[in-house]
């Protein structure tokens, strides 16, 4: 008598177990749905940091450039008085100071096309901030959406969409 109580109640407590109650998804559906917000806020958040450490670095790179454009700037003003013979050149004769003079045009240019490179740079970052933006809002909006309507809606890959 005892076998069978114990038999009947372990059978009865099998077919619950085996049908969880609807509560019970939901719970889990939405426990699903949240972790899976926590974790896409977390990717924002790293994807954030990256695009703000690479833009102080570009800021830092354009800070030095300019920098550099100034010394450039400064030697070649004394350098085309020398040229013009406004300004003592020492022992340089004037195809040296030409030579220098290219030299140093073709440095000039060549930081004015990196500090092109940098800004492009500058304004994608721009740009990638400002779709992560547009997609976080887009996101806030659809979460709302599916607050109002009531419904959780599945994806094929069986992740919960808002």
């Amino acid at each position: 008598r005892k076998q069978a109580t114990e038999y009947s109640t372990s059978s009865s407590d099998e077919g619950f177990e085996s049908k969880p109650s609807l509560t019970h998804k939901a719970k889990r559906a939405l426990r699903k749905r949240r972790k899976l917000e926590k974790e896409t806020k977390q990717l924002i958040k790293q994807e954030e940091l990256k695009r703000l450490h690479k833009a102080q670095a570009v800021q830092r790179q354009l800070e030095e450039l300019e920098e550099r454009q100034r010394a450039l700037e400064t030697f070649g003003v004394e350098l085309e008085r020398e040229l013009r013979g406004e300004a003592d050149s020492g022992t340089k004769d004037e195809n040296q100071m030409l030579h220098e003079w290219f030299e140093l045009v073709m440095e000039k240019n060549k930081l004015m096309r990196y500090e092109s490179e940098l800004l492009i740079i500058a304004q994608e970052l721009e740009l990638e901030d400002h779709q992560s933006r547009l997609e976080q809002k887009l996101r806030e909006k659809m979460a709302i959406d599916g607050k109002s309507k009531g419904t959780v809606c599945s994806s094929p890959q069986g992740q919960t969409v808002p």
